[in-house]
């Protein structure tokens, strides 16, 4: 397997797929493509005739793109490492919230974007704006947090597609000095303590590339 994933530091659905696969024991090699700092993402495009966004996987011949549909594939491929949880309906709820992850918190995403390397603050108007996204979070969470699961520090107990879909999520709350709720707090501190996120945030922080957007979308503390 390939996966062609962005700036560590700054790509957020990067992120999710290669955390999924590093967390489940999945092998793969990766290629960073640095979009902004040359054309290596729109020759991968054209090469493979999908759209130039990231990420992309490379497996047995077939290309999967999007995050959401690599990291259904991987489920297929990858029965046994439960991407999804086993219970039905502790399933189903998963699927939906990865589901509005996809789709949604737009004025969070556009507020703060990730930045892995940075701790920022966000003005009062800013707040106002991503306030509406903060609180569909919370009650995301409480939906997990009242329904019957297996032990474990995560939204299905064991990790999964889920919290890699939402691991993004986690440095924007903490990079942006945001509050959420306990429970949210709860798993982001075990989303940051993962060894593999550990690896992720150490690769990050060696990138030299910076992209300025990024870096003045709120006031650095």
């Amino acid at each position: 397997m390939h996966l062609y994933i962005a700036y560590k530091n700054y790509s957020s659905w990067s992120l999710r797929t290669w955390i999924a696969m590093k967390v489940a024991n999945i092998p793969f090699e990766e290629t960073i493509l640095p979009f902004y700092h040359g054309d290596s993402l729109d020759k991968l495009g054209e090469r493979f005739a999908i759209p130039a966004q990231v990420p992309v996987l490379e497996h047995d011949g077939a290309i999967v793109w999007d995050s959401l549909a690599i990291m259904e594939h991987l489920a297929e491929v990858y029965p046994d490492r439960q991407l999804w949880p086993e219970s039905a309906s502790l399933r189903t709820l998963a699927r939906c919230v990865s589901s509005e992850m996809h789709s949604g918190f737009m004025n969070l995403r556009q507020a703060c974007p990730m930045n892995c390397r940075s701790n920022k603050r966000l003005s009062k108007e800013q707040l106002a704006l991503i306030q509406g996204d903060l609180e569909r979070i919370a009650a995301l969470w409480a939906k997990f947090e009242a329904v019957d699961k297996p032990e474990g520090d995560f939204l299905c107990g064991q990790f999964g597609i889920v919290d890699a879909m939402y691991a993004p999520v986690m440095w924007r709350v903490l990079g942006y000095g945001l509050d959420v709720s306990p429970a949210f707090n709860n798993w982001a501190k075990a989303m940051k303590a993962l060894p593999e996120m550990q690896e992720w945030l150490a690769a990050a922080q060696q990138e030299e590339w910076v992209l300025d957007e990024y870096e003045a979308c709120a006031e650095t503390v």
